[in-house]
This record gives C-alpha cells, sequence and structure tokens, in this order.
C-alpha cells in the first residue's frame, strides 16, 4: 500500500506531497492541471525510463519518493535474491541529477533500473484509458486465465518438466552432435591411439634413452679413458694410490712429532679415503660399460620413433605423447559406447517428453475448463457497466511446448448484439475498452495480487447509472485493496474517502502544479463546479451535497 508520495522539481511540480486513503481515494482537477504529470513522476518509481526534460528546476535535481507498507506481500525472498535490507515499510526513491544522470534505491540501497521494474510492479498497478496493448498481448490474456483458474500449482509443476525435458533434448542433441564428430573420426583416432599405444611409452624415458644412447656412442672412447685414468691411479711404483698412501704414512710420522699436525694428517686422510673411492667407481663405471651395437640400434630406432611422434603431434616429450594417447583412448571409449549413451539420452528425453505432455494436458484441462464462468463473469460484469449486448469468448489453440504450456489463448470480444467476438484490436472503441479493462481489473483484483490500483480516466466516455455502478465497483475493490482514481466524473469523485485536487499556481515567476486534499465543503464546491463549471448554481451546490451524502 502507497502511505505517501513526495515530488520535487518534475515537470510543472515544484513540490508536492499526498497521503492517500487506503481504500478509495479520488484526484480531480482541470485539464492541464498536472494530474497526468503526477502519474510521470509515479512512472519513474516503477522503473519507466527518465529525461532531464522533466526538469523544472534545470539547476536541481528531480526527486520522486514513495513510501510503501509491504508486510503482507511476501516479497522477503525478492528482497534477499537483490541482496537488499527487508523492511515492512519500504521506501523507493528516484533522483534524475541536472546532468542526466538517474539513480534508483530502495531502502536507501541503490538497485539497478530492471531490479526497480520488478518490485513496481509488485506494488503497483497503474491504469489509464489509453493502456490497450497490453490486454491484447497473448501472454497477458493467457496470465488472466491462469489468474481466473488458480493455476499457480499446475504451471509450476509444468515449467519443472519442461525444464527437465529441455536439460535433456539438449544433452541427447548434444551427443548426437559428438556422436556425428566422432564418427568422422573413429578411424583417424584409433590409427593414432594403435600408433601410441604400439610404443608402451614410461614416463621419464625420454631422458634415459637418450642418456644410454650417449653412452653406447662413445664406449670404446669411454673404456679407453677410464682404463688410461686407472692406470695413473693404480700403477705399482709410481700410481697415484701409492704415492698417496706414502703421503699419508709421512703425515702421521708429522703427527707423530707433533701434534699440531693432527688436523693436517685428518684432512689428507679423508682425501685419500675419497679417492680410493672415486678410483673403485670409475672401475665399476668402466665394466658397466658395454660394446653394443644392437642395444644401440634398438635405442635410435625407439628414440627416432618417439621424435617423429612428437613432431606429428607437436609436443615436446614422452608424457604429453602420453596426455594425447589418454585423450584419444577416451574418444575411442566414448564411439565405441556411444549407442548405449544415444540410446540412454534419448529414453531420458522420451520419458521427460512424456512427463511434460502430461503435466501439460493437466494445466491445459484447468485453464479451458473456467473458459465458461470467466466468459459469464466478465460479461456479467460488462453489462453492469452498460454493455448489455457484449459478448466475452476465449478462444483456445494448442501449441509447441513453451515455459508457460501447451496453450495459445485469445481474448475475443464483441460490443453488439448479434457480432461475432473478435480479436480485441479489431473490434474495440476506446470506451469500450475502458470499461472491458476496469471490469477486468474488478474481476482480478484479488486473483492477481495487485496491492496498489491507480485508474486514470478509466471512466472515460461513461456517464450516468454505468458511471454509478463503475464507482460502486471500485469502491467494493477498495474494500481489499488500495485504489486512487484520477476522474473527471462528480459522482465518482464524491465516493472516495479521500479527494483531492489538483490546480495551477501561478503566483511565482514559473506555473506550478500543486495538490490540495480538500475538506468536506471543499469537496462540496468542487463538486459543484464539476457539475456546473466555474459559477456553480445553488441547485449544483445542492446536488453535489447530495452525492456526498449518498
Amino acid at each position: 500500500m502507497l502511505k505517501s508520495l513526495s515530488i520535487s522539481n518534475y515537470a510543472l511540480i515544484d513540490q508536492l506531497y499526498l497521503q492517500p486513503s487506503k481504500g478509495l481515494s479520488m484526484i480531480t482537477g482541470e485539464t492541464g492541471a498536472g494530474k497526468s504529470i503526477m502519474l510521470g513522476a509515479v512512472g519513474l518509481l516503477l522503473g519507466n525510463r527518465s529525461d532531464t526534460k522533466v526538469l523544472l528546476h534545470e539547476d536541481r535535481k528531480c526527486v520522486v519518493e514513495g513510501v510503501f507498507e509491504i508486510g503482507e506481500y511476501g516479497l522477503r525472498d525478492f528482497f534477499e535474491q537483490e541482496e537488499l535490507d527487508y523492511e515492512d515499510t519500504c521506501i523507493i526513491r528516484r533522483e534524475i541529477s541536472p546532468g542526466g544522470k538517474s539513480r534508483s534505491f530502495v531502502n536507501d540501497t541503490p538497485v539497478l533500473l530492471d531490479s526497480l521494474k520488478v518490485l513496481g510492479a509488485k506494488l503497483m498497478d497503474v491504469h489509464s484509458q489509453h493502456d490497450t496493448l497490453q490486454l491484447g498481448e497473448g501472454s497477458y490474456q493467457l496470465a488472466l486465465v491462469d489468474a481466473f483458474a488458480q493455476t499457480k500449482d499446475e504451471r509450476g509443476f509444468f515449467l519443472k518438466c519442461f525444464k527437465s525435458y529441455r536439460t535433456a533434448k539438449i544433452k541427447f542433441e548434444e551427443l548426437k552432435q559428438k556422436a556425428l564428430e566422432l564418427q568422422k573420426e573413429a578411424d583417424f583416432n584409433q590409427f593414432q591411439l594403435d600408433e601410441l599405444s604400439a610404443l608402451s611409452l614410461m614416463p621419464g624415458e625420454q631422458s634415459e634413452l637418450e642418456s644410454t644412447q650417449e653412452v653406447l656412442e662413445n664406449a670404446e672412447e669411454i673404456k679407453l679413458k677410464i682404463n688410461e685414468m686407472l692406470a695413473l691411479f693404480q700403477e705399482e711404483q709410481f700410481g697415484v694410490i701409492q704415492g698417496m698412501g706414502q703421503i699419508l704414512h709421512g703425515m702421521q710420522s708429522l703427527e707423530r712429532l707433533a701434534h699440531k699436525f693432527s688436523e693436517l694428517k685428518e684432512r689428507f686422510q679423508s682425501v685419500f679415503i675419497e679417492v680410493k673411492d672415486l678410483v673403485e667407481t670409475l672401475g665399476d663405471e668402466e665394466s658397466k660399460v658395454e660394446i653394443d651395437f644392437g642395444k644401440l640400434d634398438q635405442i635410435r630406432e625407439r628414440l627416432s620413433r618417439i621424435y617423429q611422434l612428437q613432431k606429428k603431434h607437436g609436443v615436446a616429450t614422452v608424457e604429453d605423447l602420453m596426455n594425447i594417447e589418454s585423450d584419444l583412448a577416451d574418444k575411442v571409449f566414448q564411439f565405441q559406447n556411444l549407442d548405449e549413451s544415444l540410446s540412454t539420452a534419448e529414453k531420458e528425453l522420451k520419458e521427460n517428453q512424456e512427463a511434460m505432455i502430461k503435466a501439460g494436458a493437466l494445466l491445459t484441462k484447468k485453464r479451458v475448463s473456467c473458459f465458461p464462468s470467466f466468459e459469464k463473469e466478465l460479461q456479467g460484469l460488462l453489462s453492469g457497466l452498460g454493455m448489455e449486448n457484449a459478448r466475452i469468448q476465449l478462444e483456445h489453440k494448442l501449441i509447441s511446448p513453451i515455459a508457460s504450456g501447451l496453450d495459445e489463448v485469445e481474448l475475443l470480444f464483441s460490443a453488439n448484439k448479434g457480432g461475432i467476438p473478435q480479436p480485441l484490436k479489431k473490434v474495440a472503441s476506446g470506451g469500450e475498452f475502458s470499461r472491458l479493462l476496469f471490469a477486468i481489473k474488478y474481476l482480478m483484483a484479488d486473483k492477481m495480487a495487485l496491492p496498489t490500483l491507480i485508474f486514470d480516466e478509466i471512466d472515460t466516455g461513461i456517464s450516468g447509472e454505468v458511471a454509478l455502478q463503475m464507482v460502486r465497483m471500485m469502491k467494493e475493490i477498495a474494500s481489499r485493496h488500495q485504489v486512487i482514481c484520477i476522474t473527471h466524473l462528480p459522482q465518482v469523485a464524491a465516493k472516495g474517502e479521500l479527494h483531492f485536487f489538483v490546480f495551477k499556481d501561478n503566483s511565482s515567476d514559473k506555473t506550478v502544479s500543486k495538490i490540495k486534499l480538500l475538506s468536506h465543503e471543499e469537496r462540496i464546491s468542487e463538486l459543484a463546479k464539476m457539475i456546473a463549471g466555474a459559477n456553480p448554481s445553488a441547485s449544483a451546490v445542492e446536488s453535489a451535497r447530495e452525492l456526498l451524502l449518498n
């Protein structure tokens, strides 16, 4: 419910503050006084686009703020989803700077315009005599049927089935596409896999093979060099080992003569041990080196094959080749098991499709079952609004599955006796549309959860008993919802709990629009002017009093 509305620096409005009734509030005023301007400002709170041309004073920002009571609207999930602080009293503010920048706030937290639109649609429904495009849209007409038939559960279940079907279909289509690709590559993948598998590659073997190859290729020279060194070390009379043994003996003698040479002896002894160990290692290495041209040829051949495959696949290591082999093995496995995977996916798709069609059929049944009562109730309302010969007909057509179901609904209308109902865009006039739209709003007010309804001269083109019936229906809506009505009819304006008057003020250098809550006597005066003009007669004043009393 809208608790208050404040507007500053918007079009002809310098400052405006409005506190509507919880029930039915009426707004009147002369043509051009600013009633529609006020609705334009409300539209900013609902997420409509802004324009710097609306600034009354170009050096000041425009601010429109609405305070709403939302405790009963079940909006906590929306606020959590948008990461907004929730309070039962919600403040929506829209600012337009002189530079043209527009900002939106919910409870002082900046929000995107799209989020504001979603929230605004849950708080207010603004409807004017010119707002006919929405009613002509099939999606809106289907939403009317769903609201009337109370299909929330069935539609939710269908949507769940539809999403499962769509997921299964995407999976099946992707598998089919993958099957085509694998089919084209199957033989080549198998050939490449066989080629790699035949090598039985092992991690790290390339460097090991290259090292072994290096030794085998130089085996004779390696053995010769090692033996030459061993001879120098091990020669009985003049070998290094023999000489170092003699030196160690001398060091031991020095140690006995003077303790200070003990450290030098220990150091030399360590070197001597290390040299002897080195000689033993050289001997071991020499014995390991073999001159084996057959083995060398085998290693050269294997390395050559590895190098060829690396060049072919554009990689540099055996590990890269092994990764490629693994990927190829996966592709070959997938291809070999493709029929089973496709069969499973197709079965899942069929099951999900059947479940979706079944859910869609239940939704269709519930929708179609409400057609007679929807048509009857709407025709009854139109009859009470002076359209006794109006005919309403809902036309249904089954369509391919979409998120909303299997149904396409079109509202057909005829205003004249004997007329064949046709699509709204073809047959309804402005006045007829006003009454039809109002009747639909009346019928759907509770079912579509419309917290605050604003009617902008929806009574255009009607008068007399029809106008009285319309305002009676408004009062009934207002017993359950907040209703704000902009009207030009005195018999409608008289039935509001509150009556606001919009007028132009020319007292300053710029004409501005203002709004005033009328007292009882001021209401009588305004209603009399609406009946008889600027200078109402005594009888017009009396008629105004009677309108307020009845």
